[in-house]
């Protein structure tokens, strides 16, 4: 049971180390060689130390002791200035590895299947680990910091054994009796190092208890995790005009500021901290009566006395905190676990071979067959037995009441999930045989939820690093930021930045551009025209908007997007009349499938269009009486 559980402890280390061996290659370079230095510098300063007071107390040569001296005073400069050299260079790279750290949780982000990025349990898991890492740096960081403090007992316990060794083994002589005859015999150091152990043992176990006090305390982290993200989000016009200032912050100061887990674990801390003392303590006596009672009896002189007692007593401390860490790095693994688990979440998405065909006339069909889809964790039907078929160059209008599956469609064609049944095809084979990064490259997507980055305008355009300077003018433009950009272009930025150097937002730069939410729709819009993808869809990213404007916008985009499939989601059928087709879903289904003088005689569509045409016509009798 012991050896499976130290080699899952083993496995879970050497996976924590490789990863921080390819995120932080040089800090633990620098790190260990300084504690290296400064444990080398403390023993080296305390052999001299010794060597100094066995002089004066004894021959008293002078040349002897100014050699003594500068040795003293030339090496802890040495050591003093390699160590700080060393320390200036690990404080550097240390900065910057909680930023690692976000980094490494950033890149197994970017490897989540859609699906999991909709998940709750996912993002409970994702939350668990965050909270683990910034209440008690457990986890990777923990592996990162623990790494350097092993390597500086582990040097410890080296550069003291064979001090500890030389005053355990130590003897006067003469005949001694009583309790200074056991100390001067070499069972006295069989006993003192059964004591030393029984003291490690003794740590190891209060490291458990205060570690399993920890574990408990941290069940409730996740929670105030999410309370103290959900504060965050309360500042705003409702918090002013309501004056939620004293309930939000009785509320913060109840469930975020002392949540009952950071009383359990204060409680936690304290105890053991309290029980370290007297341990230690008791520890140190018995260290110093020891040595000091073989000083007495002249086993050695007074220097090195100083050198045995402080030998010993750091050989005990050494393996106090390797036990201590070993202690820490063993329940670490739990942290460690919880990580992994979010690390290797599966992507089942299957990944195709195919490569799509790039074809100049845009020659691309796609046609759902028999498509009926659940979500994850559901038994509720999305879509269901969902068929039709479309070709380059149509512009398609999708309507429907909320929750008719309208979204769920678009997430299927741009393969965010695949269907629970049936097929999609592109060009008669099924889109799942097909690479998926050349499949995705066919969509151009501006979602309701769109979102635009602290970068560039360039590069929010290009949705990358680097852009066509013209061609992004020109989507720009055609997207109707015209006069925007004219307006960047004659106000000079002290740097001399052009338009769309400017940064997004004042995030990074004081000078940063702010746009308008219709400014950022067009942006958006612009980013899609930028991909020149043969399929672009706009799914409600105007909704915001009111109806005409909509309208106005998808008029402009379908004439822009040219010879490009274009599919336009909406809940207003107002805005989508200009389309070829529209497909009006229902509860999952296609309940109608024509143009708008066709539907707007019957059935879900007419429905719909006479609902909101009345709503629209109580409006406006509503202000003409005003």
């Amino acid at each position: 049971m012991l050896k499976s559980g130290l080699k899952k402890d083993i496995t879970a280390l050497k996976r924590a180390m490789k990863i921080w061996r390819e995120y932080a290659p040089k800090y633990w370079t620098f790190a260990m060689l300084r504690r290296i230095l400064q444990r080398i510098s403390g023993y080296f300063s305390l052999a001299m130390s010794a060597l100094l007071l066995d002089e004066i107390s004894g021959a008293r040569d002078e040349k002897r002791l100014i050699i003594f001296a500068v040795l003293t005073v030339l090496g802890g400069f040495i050591f003093s200035v390699l160590s700080r050299a060393a320390q200036m260079k690990e404080n550097i790279l240390d900065s910057q590895n909680y930023y690692q750290y976000v980094r490494i949780m950033f890149d197994e982000n970017c490897k989540l299947q859609y699906e999991h990025l909709e998940n709750p349990d996912v993002k409970l898991l994702n939350e668990k680990v965050d909270a683990n890492t910034r209440t008690v740096y457990g986890g990777l960081m923990n592996v990162l910091y623990n790494i350097p403090n092993m390597a500086e007992a582990l040097t410890e316990l080296v550069l003291s054994l064979s001090l500890t060794a030389a005053a355990l083994f130590a003897s006067a002589s003469g005949s001694f009796h009583g309790i200074l005859g056991f100390i001067n015999s070499p069972l006295s150091a069989a006993a003192m190092i059964i004591v030393i152990f029984l003291f490690s043992i003794l740590t190891a176990k209060l490291s458990k208890l205060r570690q399993h006090g920890i574990d408990s305390a941290l069940s409730g982290v996740s929670l105030t995790s999410r309370r103290y993200a959900a504060f965050g989000s309360l500042w705003g016009e409702d918090m002013t005009v309501f004056g939620l200032h004293p309930i939000v912050l009785g509320e913060y100061r109840r469930t975020t500021l002392r949540p009952p887990w950071l009383k359990m674990l204060e409680n936690t801390q304290m105890k053991s901290g309290l029980l370290d003392v007297p341990k230690n303590t008791a520890m140190q006596l018995i260290i110093y009566l020891y040595v000091a009672a073989k000083a007495y009896m002249g086993a050695f002189g007074i220097g090195s006395f100083v050198m045995y007692e402080g030998a010993i007593n750091r050989f005990a401390a050494a393996i106090d905190d390797i036990s201590s860490t070993i202690t820490q790095m063993r329940f670490n693994t739990s942290y460690l676990e919880t990580t992994y688990q979010f690390f290797d979440l599966p992507n089942n998405m299957y990944k195709g071979t195919l490569a799509v065909e790039k074809r100049d006339d845009l020659d691309y069909d796609i046609e759902f067959k028999d498509v009926s889809f659940k979500y994850p964790r559901t038994d509720f039907w999305a879509l269901r037995h969902v068929s039709m078929k479309f070709k380059i160059g149509d512009k398609i209008a999708i309507v429907g009441e909320n929750g008719s599956g309208k979204s769920t469609f678009i997430k299927l064609l741009c393969r965010l999930y695949d269907p629970t049944e049936g097929k999609i095809l592109l060009n008669g084979i099924d889109i799942t045989r097909y690479r998926y990064d050349e499949y995705m490259s066919l969509f151009s997507v501006v979602f309701q939820d769109f979102k635009l980055f602290a970068f560039s305008l360039g590069d929010n355009v290009s949705a990358g690093l680097g852009y066509d300077e013209s061609r992004a003018r020109d989507c720009l433009k055609r997207a109707g930021m015209v006069n925007k950009l004219n307006d960047l272009d004659t106000k000079e930025t002290d740097d001399g930045k052009k338009a769309l150097d400017r940064c997004m937002g004042k995030e990074y730069e004081l000078d940063g551009i702010e746009f308008s939410g219709g400014e950022e729709q067009k942006t958006a819009l612009a980013r899609a025209l930028y991909k020149d993808a043969p399929f672009v869809i706009l799914d409600e990213p105007t909704a915001s908007l009111d109806p005409i404007a909509e309208a106005q916008v998808y008029e402009n985009f379908n004439r822009i997007a040219k010879d490009r499939t274009s599919v336009f989601i909406s809940h207003r059928l107002s805005s989508c009349r200009f389309c070829e087709r529209i497909l009006v879903f229902d509860k999952g289904q296609i309940a109608q499938d024509g143009g708008h003088e066709e539907l707007v005689r019957e059935g879900k569509y007419k429905q719909l269009w006479e609902a909101q045409a009345g709503y629209y016509v109580e409006d406006r009798k509503s202000e003409d009486r005003r």
